[in-house]
């Protein structure tokens, strides 16, 4: 790899951590508009209005992301730090980022059939990931 240069790998992770850090943006949103901008910021309450059902689904969605960015980046740098690369680990990490955005959306849609189907999807590329970490593919 070229100093400064991404691999594959690497760039597809980058796109991950860029989606799973900005998910909050549109349920804080969503917070400010419902319970006001400083009821947004005070400390969570339990009488506190509700978000609405698609923000809420949201922040689900945005936990099962960093849940599973947990996985995914180890499996990743571990790659990257045995310098090991394929078209599978490739096309794994750019299956595993698109898995997520799917999940993001049908997730925040209340899609729970396809919200599932997405999140095996990208499970399955973190199989490949680590299968490939002991060069069975």
């Amino acid at each position: 790899m070229t100093p400064g240069l991404l691999t594959p790998e690497l760039f597809w992770l980058t796109l991950t951590v860029i989606l799973t850090g900005l998910l909050w943006i549109p349920y804080i949103i969503n917070r400010s508009v419902v319970r006001g901008l400083g009821a947004a910021m005070a400390n969570p309450a339990p009488g506190a209005k509700p978000h609405a059902p698609w923000a809420t689904r949201l922040m689900f969605a945005h936990d099962n992301a960093v849940e599973n960015l947990v996985i995914f980046a180890p499996l990743v740098l571990i790659l990257s730090e045995i310098d090991y690369s394929t078209k599978w680990t490739v096309w794994a990490c750019a299956v595993y980022f698109w898995a997520r955005v799917a999940h993001l959306v049908v997730y925040t849609l209340g899609l729970p059939v396809f919200r599932t189907l997405a999140f095996t999807v990208g499970f399955l590329a973190q199989v490949v990931l680590a299968l490939a970490i002991f060069r069975i593919v």
